[in-house]
């Protein structure tokens, strides 16, 4: 008897051994996951923060041309001495694959399209999507562009060679935790991966596209009410660019305008963009700053994560010592300062993305009709691997406009992609992005400043400067092309010559401003410029409030400080509130006893989106709720066509200046023609309704931050337990701390200029160095982030520089 027992515990142990150490269908082998020689315990992780100096470390790294040092501070920060640029962006390589490896590759995965290699086929449509976009076609475009210019080919190759030394460097068992916990392995870097890292900033930033919407609500309404209510200026504005600000060139005569085209419309709903993307920057001349010279200050909004979107570090060989915020997988410093200059940037979003109506002769689809005369397309065949299964072969037509996503009878992955278009994209064209951050990054003033920028495509920026002579400017800038005014707010006709792009506006017109009367400079994505600017950028940007506000705080500020740029960026008050809540409160007449409570906080209220307060969650959800009565109706309720709703800055002026307009009239009801009255207080009840569902009774549990129950969540999704979740935290969309339940302030910044140890610089990322969820400096600055907190940022002028901040020094050699 005991030798069956025994027998059947050693056939079970057998088997579950067998069981957890091999990989079933998608899933890893767990074995080795939970593994105390080779899992996820070897990822544990000794912090910097509160060690002693260390002894200095040597490694050899294959390649290097001389000597590195490497100085690390308490947060993880390398601050890096090279004594060539070769071995500078090998370093940048090899350190950032040292602390962010996974994240680097996997985003290049998803970038490229490859996710199904690694998770199964539940990725395809994804993956599917990205190749049909020419993701991976854009990138080699870039590629090529970038390898053009000796100096960005140079730290394209290096920053390869020094991921791959450190890839190579790497057994199994010292795998990122996430490797084993998906059950794969690195693969080779090479710039191709650098130039995907690149394009897929243009996909997060630059692939919006209303047209499809627009074209549908053009063929529903016409043109006379689709141009009333989607004007192309808003009413309440504060451009980037100042109005009155004199235009220093001779533009360019615009071509002539393609004729109407309504297109086939579309049946496809159709989400909105995402809100919470967007991004602050401002400069501060000396005659308003404390100091006499300028200050900087930057914050890009951008989806929360960890590992974090930035690495902070500090770059130092001969000709350059610059300090800020890198991108895991691209060489060169994004964000950031040197000795002379400080930089930022915001996304523009610009039209720089329009679809084209393909007319194919037959069903093979070998030609298409464009100035009459058949063309022929061009095929590209995608393979995609995927994990566990067959390689699916898909084949991409393309035009001369670019490729067509989705065919006749194919079903998008994203439902605002017109089906039987063909996308013609900025992202698409050859770039020499890395050029224009290698010249940033060695910047001593105005000039090269400018000059950098000549060599900036996509995805267009609002670029923000500062110098320690006392200059501030900002430039609009990427490569826009050369359009009529508001052509590409609709689909256009695939088979007119005259709706092609067929040149660019010249870098030096792009707008920009360069110390101006007012002692400021700032972008909050709001409009570029006033109509009087002679070119088309864009017909619609980001809402007004966060540029109005920052505008309204910059204009009253004198004698500024670091301080006060950094509460600037910490402002929670709301804009959207003051323009809108009086008049809704005036709509509402006679409130019932659950109104009059919730319409009392509303009034007492500051109008600032506190996280411990409960009006901003009434009011931030009833305005949803009013819009949504007001324009569901007409934009929304038929479910084979979605429309895009007007914008709240065209909402409010109707409200005000058109309260009996036939548009508050419901008009899916019968025998009843509602008024702005009624849907002010039925969408009150809704509000509250909705609430009390969802938390309660009116209560604390109310709370905005509660409320908004702000995530930074890991790159893998469902991965709450590397996660930082419901984060207390006020702001909001279109505030000018404009965090959301997902997005928010990826990186603060503030650079006071000045000269050797005058100049100052502070910032702070919701996350840390390391991707290491085993490592204390995984998250080690979400606290500091999240109170609105700035540090102090280490900037050495040479490696013998002593500090007590740094604690661990290594040496690159041979």
């Amino acid at each position: 008897m005991n030798f069956l027992k025994t027998l059947l515990a050693l056939s079970v142990t057998i088997v579950l051994c067998y069981a957890l150490n091999r990989t079933w269908g998608v899933v890893p082998p767990i074995g080795k996951f939970l593994s105390p020689f080779e899992g996820f315990w070897v990822n544990a992780e000794a912090s910097y923060k509160d060690a002693p100096t260390m002894n200095e470390d040597k490694l050899q790294i294959p390649n290097l041309q001389g000597e590195v040092t490497v100085l690390y501070d308490e947060n993880g920060v390398p601050h890096v001495f090279a004594q060539n640029d070769h071995d500078l962006y090998l370093a940048q390589g090899y350190l950032t694959a040292k602390d962010r490896l996974w994240q680097m590759e996997f985003q290049t995965h998803f970038a490229a399209g490859r996710i199904s290699e690694i998770v199964g086929d539940k990725a395809l449509e994804s993956d599917r999507y990205q190749r049909r976009m020419g993701a991976v076609y854009g990138a080699e475009k870039s590629l090529s562009g970038m390898n053009e210019n000796p100096q960005a080919k140079l730290s394209l190759d290096a920053y390869s060679e020094g991921v791959n030394a450190y890839i190579n460097s790497l057994s199994p068992r010292e795998y990122p935790v996430e490797y084993k916990l998906l059950g794969y392995a690195p693969e080779a870097w090479s710039p191709l991966k650098s130039a995907l890292f690149l394009k897929n900033m243009s996909f997060v930033l630059a692939s919006g596209t209303d047209d499809l919407r627009m074209t549908n609500i053009l063929r529903k309404y016409g043109k006379e009410v689709t141009e009333d209510l989607f004007p192309n200026y808003p009413s309440k504005e504060s451009p980037i660019i100042p109005e009155g600000t004199k235009i220093d060139f001779q533009p360019l005569p615009l071509p002539p305008a393609p004729h109407d085209f309504t297109g086939i419309g579309s049946m496809n709903p159709q989400p909105e963009r995402d809100k919470g993307i967007g991004s602050n920057n401002w400069a501060v001349s000396g005659s308003k700053s404390a100091t006499g010279l300028p200050l900087l200050a930057n914050d890009p909004h951008l989806t929360l994560s960890l590992p974090s979107i930035w690495y902070q570090m500090q770059l130092v060989s001969p000709g350059i010592n610059v300090y800020g915020s890198t991108m895991p997988g691209s060489p060169s410093v994004i964000i950031g300062f040197n000795q002379d200059v400080a930089w930022g940037v915001t996304n523009v979003g610009a039209d720089i993305i329009d679809w084209y109506q393909v007319k194919f002769r037959d069903k093979s689809m070998n030609e298409y009709w464009h100035d009459g005369k058949w063309k022929k397309t061009s095929k590209r065949i995608e393979v995609i691997k995927v994990k566990g299964k067959p390689d699916v072969i898909d084949t991409v037509l393309y035009t001369h406009h670019g490729p067509v996503v989705y065919l006749e009878g194919q079903k998008p992955f994203k439902k605002n992609i017109p089906v039987g278009h063909a996308l013609r994209w900025i992202a698409h064209e050859k770039s020499q992005e890395l050029a224009a951050f290698y010249l940033l990054n060695r910047a001593k003033n105005y000039d090269d400043y400018v000059k950098a920028l000549g060599y900036y495509s996509a995805p267009a920026q609002n670029f923000v400067f500062a110098s320690n002579q006392g200059d501030i400017a900002l430039w609009v800038n990427g490569k826009f092309p050369l359009k009529a005014k508001e052509q590409g707010k609709y689909i256009l006709d695939g088979t007119d010559n005259s709706a092609d792009w067929k040149s660019f506006i010249p870098a030096l017109q792009n707008p920009h401003v360069k110390n101006p009367p007012r002692g400021f400079v700032s972008s909050a994505n709001q409009s570029s410029v006033d109509p009087s600017y002679p070119y088309y950028i864009n017909w619609e940007f980001a809402p007004s409030e966060r540029g109005r506000r920052i505008n309204e705080r910059l204009t009253s500020m004198t004698k500024a400080t670091v301080d006060s740029l950094r509460m600037l960026q910490n402002d929670n008050y709301n804009l959207k509130a003051r323009d809108m809540l009086p008049l809704m409160l005036e709509l509402v007449k006679t409130p019932t006893k659950a109104q009059a409570e919730a319409l009392t906080k509303l009034k007492s209220w500051n109008k600032v989106n506190a996280p411990d307060e409960i009006a901003p969650t009434i009011f931030e959800t009833w305005a949803d709720y009013l819009r949504e009565a007001i324009w569901h109706d007409d934009f929304g309720s038929d479910e084979n066509i979605v429309l895009k709703y007007p914008s709240f800055d065209r909402t409010l002026t109707l409200m005000q200046k058109d309260p009996k307009s036939k548009w508050f009239d419901d008009v899916l009801t019968k025998n009843k023609v509602e008024t702005l009255e009624d849907l002010a207080g039925n969408s009150l009840t809704a509000t509250l309704d909705s609430l009390v569902k969802k938390h309660g009774k009116m209560s604390e549990k109310w709370n905005w931050s509660d409320h908004k129950s702000t995530d930074i969540r890991h790159l893998i999704p469902g991965m709450n337990a590397l996660s930082k979740m419901d984060v207390k935290i006020g702001g909001g969309s279109g505030i000018v701390n404009a965090t959301t339940e997902r997005t928010g302030p990826s990186w603060r910044m503030v650079v006071q200029l000045g000269k050797d140890k005058a100049l100052k610089a502070y910032g702070v990322y919701p996350g840390g160095q390391s991707g290491n969820p085993g490592s204390p400096l995984y998250d080690n600055m979400v606290e500091t982030w999240r109170k609105g907190e700035l540090n102090e940022l280490l900037y050495l002028r040479s490696k013998e520089e002593t500090s007590p901040r740094i604690k661990k020094s290594l040496k690159l050699v041979k």
